[in-house]
């Protein structure tokens, strides 16, 4: 099982830790990111992460590479996510539909972040390539 230990450190602020690493989590958002950025943060990343290998595995050359994460929530209690746009900005010699293929995978098949939301969630994806 995989866990991680988050402690209260007042106000509305925890520290999470895995393994070694710590992160400061903030409901306020004055010193960290707040819980449901760090979700947005968290898709954002499995899916760049998987979009990362699967363009390298297929040789495509990447110099640099960005998501912007927004969502939609609702506006009654409890205020769940109802949609996501991911924006990803690719530098490099990468073919756009190898890239658009990448994300599609990743959001289809390998996301476990994703995946573990509920699946109601809609997603939309725009995807800007730089040479």
């Amino acid at each position: 099982m995989q866990t991680v230990h988050l402690e209260w450190k007042g106000e509305f602020r925890f520290e999470g830790r895995a393994d070694e690493a710590r992160t400061v989590i903030d409901g306020d958002g004055q010193v960290g990111p707040s819980p449901v950025n760090l979700l947005l943060e968290s898709v954002g990343a499995c899916t760049a992460i998987d979009v990362v290998d699967i363009l390298q595995k297929g040789r495509q050359e990447i110099r640099a590479m960005s998501v912007e994460v927004g969502a939609e929530r609702r506006d009654e209690v409890p205020r769940a996510v109802t949609a996501l746009f991911l924006r990803f900005r690719i530098e490099g010699d990468v073919a756009k539909a190898r890239a658009q293929r990448a994300v599609d995978l990743s959001l289809e098949k390998y996301c476990s972040v994703f995946h573990s939301l509920r699946m109601d969630v809609s997603v939309d994806t725009e995807l800007e390539i730089i040479p």
